[in-house]
Parts: structure tokens; sequence; C-alpha cells
């Protein structure tokens, strides 16, 4: 048995659409500025080349929980998100 001095974090994932079953999430990567408007929006060029990032796991939230944020902020700015995955399917 290993003894970790801080506990390791839970296993993130997302619900599969249609199934009971869970998708587990290990990393994430973004591609930002990558469309003419978003660019635009974002105070950009939109001739500037898109660039890429990543988030951690425990960014993800699954769809219809509530994100709580202080009031002071005058909300969220939300960005649609695309989410794919790249494998074989299950057998």
């Amino acid at each position: 048995m290993i003894d970790f001095v801080l506990p390791p974090p839970a296993m993130v994932s997302v619900a599969v659409a249609g199934s009971a079953e869970r998708f587990a999430v290990r990393r994430i990567f973004c591609v930002g500025r990558n469309y003419a408007a978003h660019a635009r929006e974002s105070g950009n060029d939109e001739r500037d080349p898109p660039f890429s990032f990543t988030k951690p796991a425990d960014a993800v939230v699954d769809s219809g929980v509530e994100i709580p944020y202080p009031p002071v902020t005058g909300g969220v700015d939300g960005i649609g998100k695309i989410e794919m995955t790249i494998g074989q399917p299950k057998r």
C-alpha cells in the first residue's frame, strides 16, 4: 500500500449520452482564438493564429450542474465547447 502525504484526487468522469456508463477524464486540450468572431470578441486580431492550452481534469462539469460564482462578478462568460474522444469504441 502507498502512503500519500495528501490523498490523491478522485477520478474525474463525465456522463455518456444514452448510457449508464461514465467516461474517465484524464487530459483536457483546448484551442483558443480558433474562429474570427471569438478573436474579435476577445480583443484580438482575427488574423492572429489560434493557440493551444490545457485545463486540469477537475475543471470538467457535468451537463446541468450549477456552477456557483460570487454575485459581484455579474455572471459567468460561458463559451460552448465541443468535446471528443479519440480512440477505439468499447467492444
